[in-house]
């Protein structure tokens, strides 16, 4: 039976892996080959090619459920209603739209929309939008989140902004959102969004700072809904009618162990129906299920046999749960206590084992967070010592109860209060822990070193006196010190960045570190901090030696500060330092300023009669062993025009498309006198400007030029002095993507 189990969780879990879905006609096959290896001693491969297939089967439907090509990047007048919780942010409404249906063309069931200055929406409600629609997209860099995964994971197969809107229906039977909108009006210390969060899963009264101290302290598990909580509340209802019956005090005629295993589910699917009922609230249900019905009737065949129950009804309901982080980590960790406790010889005192456990899981859990390119919190087993028992004990029965009690009058509002200023207690502590031990994003691990990293940890993780336990402290420790090939002399890395309508760019040379712009930022939204930190500290960039801002374009110069905050920056260079933020500290570029690294040549050149922020940049040549790479910022054509006059060598085998290709730039002069091989576009797809726009793209092809698009490739990278070809981040093929 547990072969059988384990043969099928297999099958269901290599989809994740895949980089691209298996043809139609074999898909047909391998059911029918299952079926006849399952009677023989071959079943666990039959098994295997059930859940596999099963699974490709499932997200064939996914991904035949996207938006149709032609109509990515246009407009259409739809109709649809709201479900799931809408969130408003900085001006901006999303909300997700089931069925839609519009006139012109077939949609995807499920569409995720973003309305900038729109009106308020509610759940439930009936709207006529007009939509630019776009296909399920995200960028792709190394290290950083997989959006368009996790768009397959949720089944939405297209995204877009609303451009005007009517309400057709007011909202029909929208009872959480009205429970949200009742939990937000009540004074909770500023905590009432975290109180949402708690009761309904709904994460979006949280402020950015809020996520980023959950983070840094590895609690986001608390404000999220999750096996925890539920299990908890199943717990309690199953320890109270159990403390019921051992005092006779429980019916006679009512045998109390099936009442208290049923009762408990039912309080977990209630609390499951409260918050949504998502993927991770249907996986967490499931897996209270599996351990209620080993108590009541199969505790004979283990811990492993509900785990294994549960990893597999999971998988067969939503096969691509095994794209999302949260999956992972949360089977992990039950596998990881499982380990811990069972077949132990004597037994931990409670404060032992409570405290070991935090221990041992941040142990069992740091493999998976490395793999899944995830901070690490240092803090995190101490933070959760206190934090968990905090909002398990305290916090969530407040809300819980206050949530239930708020048709009563005072009583509710009064619960809610108090849990408010207990969650505000807590994020108090949280942000004195966060600040004293922050979160740690590891580089990321040749396969070889994480398998030895996790032989580690499973080592560290069995009983003391085990023969060669104590070898795990160093297999682990091979995550802190990576063991990496060194740049050559005369060499530099570069990295473009895949930041969408904007611009970062990185240069390594065997010690030194040079960024180049660091990403756009609008309000909340800063690339510097989601994308241009984490990756530059996955590629083990601990300090910058110089930041070259080209020019004070919020496009170029916004996810500056965001990289100054995480990352020791010497020195800032910037074509126009007055107009940057003065914390950055900016000095003037200038010409003629050129300095060597590691035997790599650099050199600066800005237009001193620039009339505008464009023709301002600071232009950046980068010679290394001869290969020679030019980044141009935003110059135009009279900045193009200058340099060309000046004394600057402009001949470059790489060459950086000024102002993202517009029309105003990459003059045919200029690429004449640059004679480039290859050309790099960092651009957003689908951008409101129209970049790269189609005469530069023709001049660029008319003269043998390739083109090398973060657009269409992701973040590009080479090493500039081996005379290698550049190379595209979505040359890593995955099935989820186009």
């Amino acid at each position: 039976m547990r072969t059988a189990l384990v043969a099928l969780a297999l099958g269901l879990l290599t989809l994740r892996f895949l980089p691209a879905l298996p043809p139609g006609w074999l898909l047909l096959l391998m059911p029918v080959l299952a079926l006849m290896l399952l009677p023989w001693r071959t079943y666990p491969v039959a098994l295997w090619l059930l859940g596999f297939s099963w699974a490709c089967f499932s997200a064939k439907n996914a991904l035949d459920d996207r938006l149709l090509p032609r109509l990515d990047g246009g407009t259409l007048w739809l109709e649809a209603r709201v479900v799931g919780l809408p969130s408003a942010n900085d001006g901006v409404t999303r909300f997700e739209l089931d069925q839609p249906q519009s006139r012109r063309a077939r949609l995807p069931q499920r569409i995720r929309v973003s309305w900038y200055g729109g009106p308020p929406v509610a759940s439930g409600e009936r709207w006529r939008l007009a939509v630019k629609l776009r296909r399920p997209d995200g960028l792709v860099n190394p290290g950083a989140f997989d959006y368009q995964a996790w768009l397959l994971a949720q089944r939405i197969g297209a995204t877009g902004t609303v451009l005007d809107g009517q309400r057709l229906a007011p909202a029909r039977a929208a009872w959480r959102d009205a429970i949200r909108q009742r939990l937000l009006a009540v004074d909770a210390h500023g905590r009432e969004g975290a109180l949402a969060a708690l009761v309904l899963g709904d994460g979006s009264g949280l402020s950015r700072d809020d996520w980023q101290i959950l983070q840094e302290t590895g609690t986001v598990h608390l404000l999220v809904i999750s096996g925890q909580h539920v299990g908890l509340l199943a717990g309690a209802v199953y320890l109270l009618i159990a403390a019921l019956a051992r005092r006779g005090l429980w019916p006679a005629a009512l045998p109390w162990l099936p009442w208290a295993c049923g009762l408990a589910f039912v309080a977990a699917l209630g609390y499951g129906l409260l918050a949504g009922f998502e993927v991770p609230v249907r996986r967490a249900c499931v897996m209270v299920g599996m351990v209620l019905l080993w108590r009541l009737r199969f505790r004979h065949l283990g811990l492993l046999w509900p785990l294994l129950v549960s990893l597999n009804l999971v998988l067969i309901f939503e096969p691509l749960a095994s794209l999302q982080a949260g999956f992972w980590l949360s089977f992990a960790a039950v596998a990881v206590l499982i380990l811990v406790f069972a077949g132990r010889l004597g037994r931990w005192r409670w404060w032992q084992a409570w405290s070991r456990a935090q221990w041992l899981i941040a142990i069992g859990l740091l493999p998976f967070l490395i793999v899944l390119e995830l901070p690490v919190s240092l803090s995190a087993p101490l933070a959760n010592l206190l934090a968990v028992p905090w909002v398990s004990l305290v916090v969530l029965p407040l809300a819980l109860l206050g949530t239930l009690l708020l048709p009563v009058p005072w009583l509710g509002a009064s619960l809610l209060w108090l849990a408010g200023g207990s969650m505000q207690l807590l994020f108090v502590a949280l942000c004195w822990v966060a600040a004293w031990l922050p979160a740690w994003l590891p580089e990321a691990l040749p396969l070889w070193v994480w398998l030895l990293c996790l032989l580690g940890a499973v080592l560290l993780l069995l009983p003391a006196g085990v023969p060669l336990r104590p070898l795990g402290w160093p297999l682990l420790l091979l995550c802190v010190f990576v063991p990496r090939q060194p740049i050559a002399p005369g060499q530099a890395e570069v990295l473009q960045l895949d930041v969408g309508q904007g611009l970062a760019i990185l240069i390594r040379t065997r010690h030194h570190n040079l960024l180049y712009d660091a990403g756009p930022a609008s309000g909340e939204f800063d690339l510097g901090e989601r994308v241009v930190v984490p990756v530059l500290r996955k590629a083990g960039v601990r300090r910058l030696d110089t930041l070259v801002i080209s020019h004070a374009h919020a496009d170029h110069a916004g996810g500056a500060l965001a990289v100054q905050r995480s990352v020791p920056v010497e020195r800032v260079l910037g074509g126009e330092p007055e107009a940057m933020h003065a914390s950055l500290q900016a000095q003037p570029c200038r010409t003629g300023e050129r300095w060597e690294w590691d035997g790599v040549r650099f050199e600066t050149w800005r237009w001193d009669k620039a009339y505008n922020s464009n023709e301002a940049s600071c232009v950046l040549m980068i010679d290394a062993s001869g290969e020679r790479l030019l980044l141009t910022g935003d110059i135009e054509a009279g900045a193009e025009w200058a340099i060309r006059q000046a004394d600057f060598d402009l001949r470059a085998r790489w060459f950086q498309a000024p102002h993202h290709g517009s029309r105003t730039s990459s003059s045919a002069p200029l690429l004449r006198r640059v004679m480039p091989e290859g050309v790099l576009i960092s651009r957003g797809r689908n951008n409101s400007f129209g970049h790269p726009h189609p005469i530069v793209v023709a001049r660029y092809r008319a003269l043998g030029i390739d083109i090398h698009d973060s657009a269409g490739q992701g973040a590009i990278s080479w090493r500039l002095g081996a005379f290698e070809q550049p190379r595209g981040e979505r040359e890593n093929r995955r099935f989820w993507r186009d």
